[in-house]
């Protein structure tokens, strides 16, 4: 930007806090006209010279008005992803999900009030990235209660960029397998699926999204509460009505498990990887593996987590983390003290879920070391996406199916 017409006074000082772009005017006040012309209406009354040679003035108080000239059209706020939750110590501290309404199996509530999200076969979409462990848990979840046909899903692109998440852009991509475009309102983000639902929503654009094709409305954006919403309020359309990941005997535990290893290992690795000082890295480096320590013990006696029988909900919340561990975490987090494959149980554990076909099909690793790598700058400045490692899916499915094996005749 460049100032056209100044009044004297301006001439040779300027605003000690101006900053060169247009949003950032201390005090001030901006319009616009068609001529590209913009007016600061500035109320401030420290000047610094311009020269830096001369001492700082002090003015009465007044209006002051500068025309500056701008050079481009204002560009887009910011976009602001979870790497920018740090606080004052460089600690990574994830922002609550803000969407938080429920899709009921009652047409109506308890005080015979008709639901505002009822569950109706065809009605909802999902929207989730193959590289997202938050969003997969919803895809696995879906697809274990046999809800494909009831619940649409789409997958975005790998790549997050400066604006956050984005549809695939052509069918060269589509075809690529990169993501897909948007089925529902052609959008190109995530970012304008959220405005489209809350024009004035400031929060953060993530996945999953649980989206109401009919209302045109997000009904859910948090990952835990999404899953036990799949579990039971679609049973009347679930072609597995019978599985229950979240049942009524064991919620206590499940609850007490997941919760266990939530922010030590599932937000754990990205308190590691998104810390801004050595304290904040350390600590969460060091809580991350005494909660490893621990699940591995818990898993020397129990093929699951919470039943030898089953899997629940808990067992689904940590796959999708262990899952990407030795692939991204161990290097792009700097998560080096052990790798997953050095944790006899977590790995076969491990191992046993992905046999499954409804874990297997949705761990995309193309997606997850393409995404981690491009996407995060701040931490891979040149994005080159590593070449390996290769072990982690050398034979997988056949050191999948062998774990399994073994689990199960080990805790028969």
């Amino acid at each position: 930007q460049r100032t056209t017409k100044t009044s004297k006074i301006f001439r040779n000082f300027r605003l000690k806090t101006m900053s060169v772009s247009l949003g950032f005017v201390p005090f001030g006040v901006w319009t616009r006209t068609r001529k590209q012309i913009a007016t600061a209406t500035i109320t401030t009354k420290t000047f610094i010279p311009s020269n830096r040679k001369t001492t700082p003035v002090s003015l009465p108080i007044r209006h002051y008005q500068v025309k500056m000239t701008l050079d481009t059209k204002p560009s887009a706020p910011k976009h602001v992803t979870a790497m920018d939750d740090v606080s004052h110590k460089g600690e990574f501290q994830r922002k609550q999900a803000q969407f938080r309404n429920w899709i009921s199996s009652s047409v109506k509530d308890d005080s015979n009030i008709p639901a505002q999200y009822p569950a109706e076969k065809g009605r909802y979409h999902v929207f989730v990235s193959w590289a997202c462990p938050w969003a997969t848990r919803v895809a696995i979840t879906r697809k274990l209660k046999g809800l494909e046909d009831v619940i649409s899903l789409s997958a975005v692109h790998y790549h997050m960029d400066d604006m956050g998440w984005r549809f695939a852009e052509n069918e060269e991509e589509v075809q690529r397998g990169e993501g897909e475009l948007d089925p529902l309102n052609n959008m190109k983000r995530i970012r304008e699926v959220y405005f489209l639902a809350a024009p004035n929503y400031e929060g953060r654009f993530t996945v999953p999204v649980l989206w109401d094709k009919k209302t045109n409305s997000i009904v859910n954006n948090e990952s835990s509460e999404i899953i036990k919403m799949l579990n039971t309020e679609f049973n009347e359309f679930a072609k597995v009505p019978e599985l229950d990941l979240y049942p009524e005997p064991l919620r206590k535990e499940i609850d007490l498990v997941a919760e266990g290893f939530y922010n030590s290992v599932n937000n754990g690795v990205y308190r590691c990887g998104f810390a801004r000082t050595q304290d904040a890295y350390e600590t969460a480096y060091h809580e991350l593996f005494a909660e490893l320590d621990h699940l591995e013990q818990r898993l020397s006696t129990s093929r699951f987590l919470v039943s030898n029988e089953q899997i629940t909900l808990a067992d689904i919340r940590l796959f999708v983390t262990l899952i990407r561990f030795d692939l991204v975490y161990y290097s792009h987090f700097k998560t080096n003290k052990k790798m997953i494959k050095d944790y006899p149980n977590l790995q076969a554990y491990t191992l046993d879920l992905y046999n499954r076909p409804e874990f297997k099909s949705s761990t995309n690793f193309d997606h997850i070391k393409h995404h981690y790598y491009l996407s995060q700058p701040s931490i891979n400045p040149f994005k080159i996406v590593p070449a390996g490692p290769d072990f982690v899916t050398e034979n997988i499915d056949q050191r999948a199916l062998l774990a399994s094996q073994e689990r199960q005749k080990k805790f028969a």
